[in-house]
């Protein structure tokens, strides 16, 4: 992205060093380039689409990539290029030059214009954001052409002949077309190029006078000026006009962080009430996500204590089985501290899975346990001791074979292996760090459930038997 003033050619000529030096990258295989006014781009716009070789013909990344690619590009001077990891899945939201988007909207267009680029420059300042950008083009400049009707009159000239002589010299009138053998050729009528950058080009236009039949300088009827400066365009969305500011995260820094960064800089500045801000694709999408994920952990938990519950016919046992899940839980978020992971909507899919693998430990000891203490008369205790010793091998068994599992995710290299990691990185460690724990901690909550269980039933057979229901078990014994 370049100044709003910049002419096509420039343009072209700007993004061909930026290729460049993308190319000069030995890890970068193609690129592809448009241009200009299309796909929702403006005149000072670019688009590149990098493609990188196979996997196993490079060592680094795409983040490595980008890393190593920005100093170089920030060299080009009057050149701003943003990079992004292509997406394959791009949720909501507008195409923009980095990741994540808020977008401003305002019923006032001026007040918009007033507020957008104060709330894009706190955003700069924001240590949580890198690369910020705008959509927002205000700077470009137009040639308003005045006419004066009774002088052009006086020639004979009308304006809608003035509209074809300048659309003749500046909108590229195709005038002719010649064939060949092999090829068509269009004639294109126009000024040359490298004049029709300046308004002084509009001096040298002449309209040829209906009623003298002599050439008339454009100057002699007309005026011109370049104020004002207007917007190349305006964005909307919902039938308001709309700014959309989007940002990429430098590393170690949460998407979680950064919104909340965004949020606190928009209420410390001071915005009318009629400017509102909201987060778009991605970002929005994570807000809303992270918004039910509580109740989403609290529901799957619900309902696993409703069913062991009724497996067990017991309020306790459930217990007793769930309170295996916090030691999962400490031990994914403990892995993926220190593997310098985000907690991604991957990572708590991977946190969920532990739900399932996990608790299947609790249910080894406690249905034996319980077994042990129904049908064979032994104390919790000795029941809980004994089906420690018992089901250990098959704990350690299907806990392995689990983590085992995940680690072809942790560890694996190939494409598409940054979206598994965290998925592997959490199964490991909740898997570890629970079947350290839960050897120890379950066996304590059973005995612990299991008194508070016997004192509730003592508490439940001393409680004093009202009057009438005294008398009416006394008339319901038979005589001897």
């Amino acid at each position: 992205q370049t100044g709003a003033d910049i002419s096509y050619e420039e343009m072209a000529r700007r993004t061909q060093d930026a290729s460049a030096v993308l190319l000069r990258d030995p890890d970068i295989e193609s690129i592809g380039v448009s241009v200009g006014a299309v796909g929702g781009l403006t005149q000072n716009q670019a688009r590149m689409f990098v493609t990188l070789k196979p996997r196993e013909d490079r060592k680094a990344g795409a983040p490595e990539i980008i890393a190593r690619l920005r100093p170089q590009l920030a060299r080009l001077q009057g050149t701003v290029t943003l990079l992004q990891a292509a997406q394959d899945i791009n949720i909501g939201g507008r195409p923009t030059s980095t990741q994540y988007q808020y977008t401003l909207q305002d019923a006032d267009l001026a007040e918009l214009n007033a507020w957008a680029p104060k709330v894009y420059d706190r955003m700069r300042g924001l240590p949580q954001l890198r690369d910020v950008a705008t959509d927002r083009q205000d700077g470009g400049t137009t040639v308003t052409l005045v006419i004066d009707r009774d002088e052009a009159g006086r020639y004979g000239i009308q304006p809608q002949l003035i509209d074809d002589t300048l659309y003749d010299a500046f909108g590229q009138r195709q005038v002719a077309q010649y064939f060949t053998q092999v090829n068509a050729y269009h004639v294109v009528m126009e000024i040359l190029p490298e004049r029709q950058a300046s308004p002084s080009a509009l001096d040298q236009i002449r309209i040829r006078s209906p009623l003298t039949g002599q050439p008339v300088a454009l100057s002699a009827f007309a005026h011109w000026s370049t104020a004002p400066v207007s917007p190349l365009s305006v964005s909307h969305q919902g039938q308001f006009p709309a700014v959309t500011i989007s940002f990429n995260l430098p590393p170690d820094v949460a998407l979680g962080q950064a919104t909340a960064a965004v949020e606190a800089a928009q209420r410390e500045m001071g915005a009318p009430a009629t400017l509102t801000g909201a987060f778009q694709g991605s970002a929005q999408a994570f807000q809303a996500s992270l918004a039910s994920e509580p109740y989403l952990i609290a529901a799957a938990i619900v309902v696993i204590y409703i069913i062991l519950g009724m497996l067990y016919e017991s309020f306790v046992h459930p217990i007793t089985i769930l309170s295996t899940l916090p030691s999962a839980g400490l031990g994914a978020l403990l892995m993926l501290r220190l593997a310098g992971l985000d907690f991604s909507i991957v990572a708590l899919i991977g946190l969920i899975l532990l739900i399932g693998i996990v608790k299947k430990n609790g249910i080894l000891l406690v249905d034996f346990a319980a077994h042990a203490e129904r049908e064979e008369g032994r104390t919790p205790f000795e029941a809980i001791r004994e089906a420690c010793l018992l089901r250990f091998r098959p704990i350690l068994m299907t806990t392995m074979a689990a983590l085992l599992g995940g680690l072809p995710l942790m560890l694996g290299s190939g494409t598409g292996s940054e979206i598994r990691r965290p998925l592997g990185y959490a199964m490991v460690g909740g898997l570890l760090v629970s079947q350290v724990l839960t050897l120890y901690t379950t066996p304590v909550v059973y005995l612990y459930m299991g008194r508070l269980a016997g004192l509730f039933h003592r508490r439940r057979k001393a409680a004093p038997v009202p009057e009438g229901d005294a008398q009416d078990d006394v008339q319901g014994v038979p005589a001897e």
